[in-house]
Formats: structure tokens, C-alpha cells, sequence
């Protein structure tokens, strides 16, 4: 059944289901992180269609922002809701979330086809090649993870966290663009200041209705 689920409605109906609720079951970790990885998903949503891509990728993207940070189900609490600066042996712990949710996912044949387990691993490189767990740079990064790395960011600014205010969006916009080209990929970077406007709104939903998570 999974030979081609990027094509297979059901089956990438199936898989997104599974993959939200997973991906709630790993923001209800912590209460400044409620709704993240949905809100993470429906911007790599927004921004993968902006760069054109076909529906049924657009909707692995989808999925695999859901589960971008499944990984953090093997970090400690004490490292995961730590409200201070992390030590830099809690800072490798942390490091190894996105490798550790490739290893969670790795078994799922239907995961690993549609290029998701990829995804989720490589969501923390950075385009420079200084990012982690592989170091990959440039378009060596998987697409996917390119425009993750960007939706993920976005939330995270946006989200009070134990240890910095939430950004405003135009804050977080600002520091996106900035980043183009060394943490981020221009041409991901181009497709969100070209869906600014329909970001801004989406993610204003999140902020509205927090019980979402």
C-alpha cells in the first residue's frame, strides 16, 4: 500500500492524521510549545505551495512538519522545559533531537519513501552548513527541511518561551530575512516575504485559539 503514498489520497490522509496527533502528543511536553508543530505544518504548507511545488509534495511537507520534532521525545524534561541557559552537555542532548526523531520514523516504510524520515533529520541544518546533526549546506539539505527550518523558526519566535518573550511577527519576519542565504535558504525565505500578508493571518489564528493544541 505504501509504494507510492505521496500519490495515494488515502494513504497521505492516513499518515497526516497519525502525524498530527503525534506531533500534538510532543508539544503537550510543554505548555509554551501548544500547537507548535501544527502551526509549524500549516506554514510549511503555505510556503512549500508558494514555491510551486505539486500538491502531493506539498502535503508530505505538510506531515513532516508535524513530526519535526517528534525527536524530542527521547530529551529530558529537566534539558526540554530548562527555563535558563543550557550547559553544553544539555545543548548536545538537545542537538540530538532531530537525528533521534530520524531514528523514530526510520522504520516507517511509508515515512522514509515519501522522504519525511529525511526531513525530519536535516530540519536543524542550516544553509551555511553550519547547523547540525550532518552539517549538510546548501541544496545537499533536503527541500523539505529548508522550508521546515523557516516555518519552525517562525513559530518559535513567535511563542513565549521559559526563556524569552515572543516575538511580534513583523519582529520575527525581520530576523527571517536577515538569516537568508545563512541559516535559511533564499529561495524559502523569497516564497515568505512573497506570503507574508497570508502568514501573518494564519498565524494570528494560533495566537487566538490556543485550546487548538
Amino acid at each position: 500500500m505504501c509504494r507510492t503514498p505521496a500519490g495515494d489520497a488515502g494513504v497521505i490522509h492516513l499518515v497526516h492524521e497519525l502525524a498530527a496527533s503525534l506531533g500534538r502528543a510532543i508539544d503537550a511536553k510543554d505548555a509554551h510549545t501548544q500547537a507548535h508543530s501544527e502551526e509549524v505544518a500549516e506554514v510549511a504548507r503555505v510556503l512549500a505551495a508558494g514555491m510551486g511545488l505539486p500538491q502531493a509534495q506539498v502535503n508530505v511537507v505538510h506531515v513532516a512538519g508535524h513530526l519535526h520534532d517528534i525527536g524530542k521525545i527521547g530529551v529530558p524534561d529537566a534539558v526540554l522545559l530548562k527555563p535558563g541557559r543550557l550547559t553544553p552537555e544539555e545543548w548536545a542532548c538537545m542537538q540530538a533531537h532531530p537525528a533521534m526523531g530520524g531514528e523514530i520514523l526510520a522504520p516507517l516504510s511509508c515515512l522514509a519513501e515519501m522522504g519525511v524520515v529525511a526531513m525530519v533529520r536535516a530540519h536543524h541544518e542550516r544553509f551555511d552548513g553550519r547547523g547540525y546533526p550532518a552539517g549538510l549546506a546548501g541544496r545537499v539539505i533536503p527541500l523539505g527541511a529548508r522550508i521546515i527550518a523557516v516555518a519552525d523558526s517562525l513559530s518559535a519566535m513567535l511563542q513565549t518561551r521559559p526563556y524569552r518573550p515572543a516575538m511580534d511577527f513583523d519582529r520575527a519576519c525581520h530576523e527571517i530575512v536577515a538569516c537568508a542565504g545563512t541559516q535559511f535558504d533564499p529561495d524559502v525565505v523569497a516564497a515568505f516575504t512573497a506570503a507574508k500578508d497570508a502568514l501573518r493571518r494564519l498565524t494570528e489564528t494560533f495566537r487566538d485559539t490556543p485550546a487548538r493544541a
